[in-house]
């Protein structure tokens, strides 16, 4: 009856992973031009703020009930140890609450004096001009209150794993893939993240068959995850002698980083053989057995990595991969079991779905999830517009979960 089971169904699934579903609330909402900063702010209906405001007052019963029992002398040390850990999980919305309500308080003098000076021009100008500051803030603070209601992603704050790898297309397909892979290389450097590459594979116009990074930063889960899935080329490839345009497809995956605590790997379940890298599957082609090949026995996974000259620095690479895969592995396991199959979904992040088209011809990219398209295939190569399609993609799962807190907190 609390609100802790308010907030428990608000959480029951707090991983979305990089699915996003179409919603009425999102689906009016989603225009070109909010996307042009990071800052996308949903639109606070009378209704939603309706709904926020019954788990605000849930926040505020909660708390003043703690605080309470907390007073309490004949309080145990466990119910006392209890209620203390849970008023500082909900410090930070009291806070917000506080800093709201004082608000308000504010807006209904301002609306008192505006009645009282009706028939004084100058001073009813300054109370509305006031009272308008005042509602801007009001609104503020309601963002940030819904924001902290809503379900999130552990995984979102960390970095992750890129992995790219060439499709259907032969060379072209290959090329391509370089393109994309600098191009999330260009992007990261933008963002001031680490951007350290694993392995590459090239083919035979030195193209990438298959590259991997490790981007490390602030976020950079959360503002990549949706960039899994097919990314389809269509361009006049350098081998077409008659100049006709070919459709190739290369995959992206992106995987947040995992930790020893994440994943827990036993020897037992590893089996790591070395080889000699080279050929133009080796970026460092040499005569000792410097590549490895790491089978992950129990899932039957494999991750080879023959970047770097040193075998030990290509074993620690490839255990970073597979502690990655793995955790995600789990990830989609646990998300799965959660989840409701959702019949209008618009983008599952599955690297076999199609998310994007690069149309060199009409130097225009298109986004299929969100149904947004920019002229500028250039500057998204080179990753200077790359924030509008991510900031859409936020934008909506955004959306989704505010419409998901409406659905679970009708009565």
């Amino acid at each position: 009856m609390w609100v802790t089971r308010g907030l428990d169904v608000l959480r029951a699934n707090p991983h979305t992973g990089a699915s996003l579903q179409r919603s009425p609330i999102a689906g009016a909402s989603l225009t070109l031009s909010r996307f042009c900063s990071t800052e996308v702010q949903p639109h606070l209906s009378p209704d939603l703020i309706k709904i926020m405001e019954q788990q605000l007052s849930a926040i505020e019963h909660r708390t003043a009930f703690l605080q309470n029992l907390i007073n309490q002398p004949e309080a145990s040390p466990t119910e006392y140890s209890k209620a203390n850990k849970e008023l500082r999980k909900l410090r930070d919305s009291m806070e917000l609450i506080n800093e709201l309500r004082t608000k308000q308080k504010e807006i209904d003098g301002l609306k008192t004096m505006m009645d009282e000076y009706l028939e004084d021009r100058d001073m009813h100008d300054m109370v509305t001009e006031e009272l308008d500051q005042a509602v801007k803030e009001e609104k503020r603070l309601q963002q940030l209150l819904l924001k902290s209601l809503l379900p999130r992603d552990d995984a979102d704050e960390r970095g992750c794993i890129l992995e790219v790898r060439a499709g259907t297309g032969g060379e072209e397909a290959s090329l391509f893939a370089m393109d994309i892979f600098k191009m999330y290389e260009r992007y990261s450097q933008k963002k001031g993240w680490k951007f350290e590459v694993v392995d590459i594979t090239e083919s035979d116009l030195r193209g990438y068959k298959e590259a991997s990074a490790a981007i490390s930063g602030n976020g950079v889960y959360g503002k990549l995850k949706f960039e899994s899935g097919v990314h389809r080329v269509q361009r006049v490839p350098v081998t077409e002698k008659s100049g006709r345009v070919h459709t190739s497809a290369v995959s992206v995956a992106i995987l947040p980083q995992a930790n020893e605590v994440d994943v827990q790997l036993r020897n037992e379940d590893l089996r790591i053989d070395t080889y000699r890298s080279g050929g133009s599957g080796g970026q460092h082609a040499n005569t000792t057995n410097s590549a490895v090949r790491i089978t992950h026995i129990p899932s039957g996974m494999v991750v080879s990595i023959q970047d770097e000259r040193s075998q030990h620095m290509n074993k620690a690479k490839a255990l970073k991969v597979l502690c990655a895969r793995l955790y995600e592995l789990e990830r989609s396991r646990i998300h799965l079991d959660r989840s409701r199959l959702r019949s209008e979904q618009i983008g599952s992040g599955d690297r076999s779905e199609r998310i994007r088209t690069y149309n060199f011809p009409q130097g225009r990219v298109t986004d299929h999830r969100v149904g947004i398209t920019h002229h500028a295939i250039d500057d998204m190569l080179q990753g200077e517009i790359l924030d509008a399609f991510i900031d859409a993609l936020l934008l909506q799962q955004e959306m989704d979960a505010i419409a998901s807190f409406s659905s679970t907190s009708d009565p």
